[in-house]
Formats: C-alpha cells, sequence, structure tokens
C-alpha cells in the first residue's frame, strides 16, 4: 500500500531506498488486490478537495501575518512536521503556509487547481496538468512540504536547461521556508555534486541521478543491502559511506513523467570504463564496415524502419558467413560474425547524421531523439559507436567495458516514493499503474482554453511542404504574429532555415547546436513578427512570453512541420501557443515524405494524392493513416520497454545467485 513520505530516517548514511525483490506470491497477490481499490481512490480528484479547502481556508489568516510572525510561524511547523510528519492537520498548514510564502517572494500565488495538483503529486499519483498551467509552481508545495518533514526530495527535470531554470526559479520560495537548494548538471566533478546531493531539495536529470547511483553502486560493490549499510556505519566502514553521493532515494518528484519514466526507458542505462584499445580490435570494425559494403539490400537484408533494425535473410546470413571466412580467429564464431554485419549495416543505414547525431571537433555526439539535445557523455554499445566514428571518418574512440547497467524502470521503483506531471499521461496511464503503480490525477485547467487548430494539410513532397511553410510565415509575419516553427530533427531544421533565408524571411534557428544560447531564443520568441524555427527543444517546459501585440494581434502560433513516433511529443509542441487562457493557435504543414509513415502506407496515400479528389477528404485520409502509424510506433516502444524490464530482472536474478547486486 502506498504511505506518504513521513520523515527522514534516523541515519541517511545507510542510503536508503526501497527494495523490489521478488515477493512471495501470496503477497504479490495481496498487494494487487489491495491496489486493485487503492487506485481509484487515489485517481479521484474529489478526495484532495477537503483538503483545498481547508487550504483555503487558511489563506486570510496567513496573508495577515506580518513577516516575522510569518516567519515564526515556518520554523514552528518545520519543528513539528519533522517531529510528527505529514499528518493532515500539518499538511494544510504546510500548503498554505508554501502558498503564502510564494505569493510573497515570488508574486505568484497557487491556483486552486495546482494546489489539487501538489495534493495529488504528495499522494503518489501523477498529475495531468494542461501546459501553461504552472507545474514548476505546483511542484513547490509537494516538494517544500516533504523537505521541511525532513524527506530529502529529488525534483527530475527532462534537460539541463530546466533544470537551473526551475531551480532558480523557486530558490527564494524555498530560502525563505529555510530549506537548502541542489542542482546537478552535466559536467559537475565529485566532490561538488557530493555537496549538491546533500542539500534539501536536489534539482536533477534523470540521467544525471540515475548515474550517479550507479557510480555509488560501484563504490558499494556487493554491500548494497541495507544490514550491510548499517553494518559498515558501525564499523570503519564510514570513510567509505562518506564518499558516496547520494543520500539515498527517498521521494522524487519528476516533471514531464511519462518522457522520464516512459519514453526514456526504451535503452538501459549503463556505465563503462574505457578499455585500452587495441589495434585488432579496430581492425575488426572497419573489416565489418568493408565487408557490409557487399551485401545487397532485398537480397541480403532487408531494413525494418518503424522497429530500427536490420533483418538478415537466409541468403545473407550465407553470404556473410562467405565473405567472412578466413578473416581471422576473431571472426570463426557464426553468431559473432552475423551480429558485427549487423551492427555495420546498422550504422550505415538506420542512424543519420545531424538526426541521431552530429558530428562536432570529429567526434560523434548523440543527440537525445526525444528532447533533441546532445548527450555528449553517451556512447551506443556493442562497437556501434566505433562503427558510426568510421562511417564518418572521425579517430575511433576507445571501447567500453560495461561496469554497472539498469533501467529506467527498475530505478525509480527504487525510490520509497514516485510522484510525477505531465500535460499528456492519458493515453500511457496503464503502463505507469502497471510498472510503477502510478495512478493518473485528471487536474481542470485554471483558465478555459483558447488554443485552436487552423487546419492539417499534406503535400505530396518535403519541397511543396517549404513552399507552404514560408506562404503561411510570411502572412502571419505580416500580422504582427509571433511564430514557432517545430520541426522533426537537427537536419530538417537546418534545411528549412536555408529556404527561409532564400525567400528572405527573417528568423532564428534553435537546434543541438544552439543549446547554449536557448535562452536568449526563448526569450525573443514571442515578439511581434518574430520567427523561430526549433527542433524538439522548444517542447517540453519551455515557456515563451508573449509580447502585449503579439496578444492583441492573436498570441502565437506554432506550425508542426514533422511528427514525431510519439503523438503525446507533438502535442508538448502544440502546447506552446495559448497558455494559461491566453491566445493562439496551431497547425499542421506535413509531407508524405515523413518518416512516421511506413512504406506501405506511404505508396496508398501517393496513389490518393493523384487521383481527382476532394482536398479536405485527402488530408482526413492522411491524417487517419499517420495516426494509425504512430500507434503502432508507440505500441512497438510499449514491447520493447517490457522486453527490457523483463530482461534487466532476469539479469538481477542471476547475478543475486552467482552473489553479486549488479
Amino acid at each position: 500500500m502506498y504511505k506518504r513520505p513521513q520523515k527522514r530516517p534516523a541515519n541517511n548514511l545507510e542510503r536508503p531506498q526501497r527494495s523490489i525483490e521478488r515477493q512471495q506470491l501470496m503477497f504479490r497477490w495481496w498487494r494487487t488486490l489491495s491496489n486493485f481499490f487503492s487506485r481509484p481512490l487515489r485517481a479521484a480528484l474529489f478526495s484532495y478537495r477537503p483538503l483545498l479547502w481547508r487550504i483555503k481556508r487558511l489563506a486570510t489568516k496567513y496573508q495577515q501575518l506580518q513577516d516575522s510572525e510569518l516567519d515564526q510561524q515556518i520554523s514552528q511547523l518545520r519543528s513539528q512536521l519533522r517531529h510528527y510528519g505529514l499528518t493532515d492537520k500539518l499538511l494544510v498548514a504546510a500548503f498554505a503556509t508554501i502558498r503564502e510564502v510564494a505569493g510573497r517572494s515570488l508574486n505568484m500565488r497557487h491556483f486552486d487547481v495546482q494546489i489539487l495538483g501538489g495534493l495529488a503529486i504528495l499522494h503518489g499519483n501523477v498529475a495531468q496538468m494542461q501546459t501553461g498551467e504552472g507545474k514548476t509552481l505546483t511542484a513547490t508545495l509537494p516538494v517544500a512540504a516533504a523537505a521541511m518533514a525532513g524527506v530529502p526530495v529529488h525534483v527530475i527535470t527532462v534537460n539541463d536547461y530546466l533544470t537551473e531554470r526551475d531551480a532558480q526559479l523557486m530558490t527564494p520560495v524555498y530560502q525563505r521556508l529555510g530549506l537548502s537548494v541542489g542542482v546537478i548538471v552535466q559536467g559537475m566533478q565529485v566532490p561538488q555534486r557530493r555537496e549538491q546531493y546533500a542539500r534539501d531539495i536536489v534539482y536533477c536529470t534523470a540521467n544525471e541521478l540515475a548515474f550517479d547511483y550507479l557510480k555509488d553502486s560501484i563504490e558499494l560493490a556487493d554491500r548494497q543491502h541495507p544490514l550491510h549499510l548499517h553494518a559498515l556505519c558501525l564499523s570503519s566502514g564510514q570513510a567509505k559511506l562518506n564518499k558516496l553521493m547520494l543520500r539515498g532515494l527517498h521521494f522524487a518528484v519528476v516533471d514531464e513523467a511519462d518522457s522520464v519514466l516512459l519514453d526514456e526507458a526504451r535503452t538501459p542505462l549503463i556505465i563503462s570504463g574505457e578499455e585500452v584499445p587495441q589495434a585488432q580490435q579496430q581492425l575488426i570494425y572497419h573489416q565489418a564496415m568493408q565487408l557490409s559494403e557487399q551485401l545487397q539490400l532485398s537480397r541480403d537484408y532487408k531494413i525494418l524502419l518503424q522497429q530500427r533494425q536490420i533483418e538478415m535473410t537466409t541468403a545473407g546470413e550465407l553470404q556473410g558467413l562467405q565473405i567472412t571466412a578466413g578473416l581471422g580467429p576473431f571472426w570463426q564464431g557464426k553468431v559473432r560474425r552475423l551480429e558485427l554485419l549487423r551492427q555495420a549495416l546498422t550504422a550505415r543505414h538506420l542512424f543519420v547524421r545531424d538526426k541521431h547525431y552530429l558530428v562536432a571537433e570529429q567526434k560523434v555526439v548523440i543527440i537525445d531523439e526525444h528532447t533533441g539535445r546532445l548527450m555528449p557523455d553517451r556512447t551506443w554499445e556493442r562497437g556501434l559507436h566505433q562503427l558510426i566514428e568510421i562511417k564518418e571518418a572521425c579517430p575511433l574512440s576507445a571501447p567500453r567495458e560495461t561496469l554497472a547497467s539498469i533501467s529506467f524502470q527498475n530505478f525509480f521503483r527504487h525510490f520509497h516514493q514516485v510522484s510525477g506531471m505531465t500535460g499528456t499521461a492519458s493515453e500511457v496511464s496503464a503502463e505507469l499503474w502497471k510498472i510503477y503503480a502510478l495512478p493518473v490525477v485528471n487536474i481542470p485547467t485554471n483558465k478555459n482554453s483558447k488554443r485552436l487548430l487552423t487546419g492539417c494539410n499534406f503535400y505530396l513532397n518535403e519541397e511543396r511542404q517549404w513552399q507552404a511553410v514560408c506562404e503561411r510565415v510570411s502572412q502571419l509575419q505580416n500580422a504582427g504574429r509571433a511564430v514557432l516553427v517545430g520541426t522533426q530533427s537537427l537536419a530538417a531544421s537546418e534545411a528549412l532555415s536555408q529556404v527561409f533565408e532564400r525567400q528572405g524571411i527573417q528568423h532564428q534557428l534553435l537546434n543541438a547546436r544552439q543549446d547554449q544560447v536557448e535562452a536568449q531564443i526563448i526569450e525573443r520568441a514571442g515578439g511581434p513578427a518574430t520567427v523561430t524555427i526549433a527542433t524538439s527543444m522548444a517542447g517540453r517546459g519551455t515557456d515563451i512570453k508573449l509580447d502585449t501585440k503579439v496578444e492583441a494581434s492573436g498570441g502565437l502560433h506554432v506550425i508542426i512541420t514533422g511528427l514525431h513516433d510519439s503523438s503525446r511529443i507533438d502535442r508538448q509542441l502544440q502546447g506552446r501557443c495559448a497558455r494559461q487562457g491566453d491566445r493562439g493557435s496551431y497547425q499542421m504543414l506535413l509531407s508524405l515524405e515523413d518518416e512516421v509513415l511506413s512504406p506501405i502506407v506511404r505508396r496508398l496515400l501517393i496513389g490518393l494524392f493523384s487521383m481527382p479528389l476532394p482536398l479536405p477528404f485527402r488530408d482526413k485520409v492522411a491524417w487517419s493513416a499517420i495516426n494509425y502509424c504512430q500507434r503502432r510506433i508507440e505500441a512497438d516502444h510499449v514491447r520493447l520497454r517490457s522486453q527490457l524490464l523483463k530482461t534487466d530482472e532476469q539479469q538481477k536474478e542471476l547475478l543475486s545467485f552467482s552473489g553479486q547486486r549488479l
């Protein structure tokens, strides 16, 4: 059963975390039965309204307090919370106090819907709040309440930009409440990380937190059981515990929960150390790339774009064994030979420059497909990274040896409590419940949305699509509107930018190459007649402030030119306009060359568009087809996540049987 976070454990050096060892069959059945009844109760919004009414009744009383009286109230409340925990009476007082502090420190007092969202988060749910409803401010309620009760809290965001921005915006509230705030971003050294993690509230990304957890696990080796940790506290092992970065996994509030807990969970988290590069190993990778050129598409292999896989045919396997015969001892194993050739074909056909990676200073840098941001510390495994380096004529990096790994699903299930918030959780509510036991609570909007869809049009090819985009952007610029044009990849954003330059359309560009000046670009994006081309970097968490002239002329207009694997990512881009009751609109100008469409569906649509049919009918059929393809891809992703979790659990069982913890 769910239990609200109460108080900090007596000894933080014992690195507390929840055990996810498999329970006995009877207990698992009992937990399933109890969760069956508790889920609808936790997800029911009406169950939090009595607390909301009690919090609002205290508002008038707290507004009349002088600053010194409020400080005294905060001090007394912290003492009571640490002693008694988050009882309903103290929870009401805590939320009312935090709301008053936010009003005085930021001139932003939480709306009723934000209080409901905060209550849902604190009670172990995912609060589904529409884009623009102030999730950053909402999070201060459960985060500060838990931290005042002595519970270490991690606030997990989707990227470093949001980590630093959100922490900076909300720090005045936390400081007034007597709480310290830490920030973890890429590039921090271990001593600095340890200092930041020691604070009451820590803002970080899921990747940074999970990798630091794995580093601590390597440091502890096979002594991660609570009894081992307690023994270390009592013995001379105290110095080893002091080297750890994390104080444990207590309470996590995940911003954009569906992205972090599901979309990013398709690949395992692996921490590795560099091996000594061997000339023989490098020769093998070069041979694999050269030999893959001898294999013919269709005859020897098939490219499954939707599944991002290479499938070898029977003829291809025979050809592969034939061309690798007599190449040396490493090429003797049949499975090893075919796997190397498959990886070489994967590097050649399935990974595209300026979409999946970019080349900077003769290094291959991975681009996160969900956020459009660079991941300089990440590499692909099983030689794939080295094969892509050969493809791009870059110096080969050292191969990496896996030291520890964990899936995102298992990592977050180690927390004593995980909660979250997002604007796009309804489609994946069943998966969130199945994996994390997280119900989704739908929070109403503070104001009625004025967002308008002005059309969805399809074009035969990219050239006609860009022409239509240019015409539409010119019309909007002349009307004084601010325009955000969303593209599917870095390469597409730069191609469209070149088209705009030839047409004389003034614009600014935001993709992984401009990540250092992201804040300045976003700040200018709401100006009159300002056009911004952006990848999914301008999606989740981006708040574009509008000029008063832009608001008067109709607000921000979003043009979507390419769809992603998940419709939830596309809806995040739509949500950049018409926030908090503002005016705004969006439209879709798409091409039949969109990569979401499967080859068969694309051919059918091209044939349909060659017929003399009414335009609205053709666009409606094309939209239905692209929705079908997106659902198929999303279903494949669900299967991949399920398979990864199953593999991770099997590996954990095998390692536990052998006496190892990782």
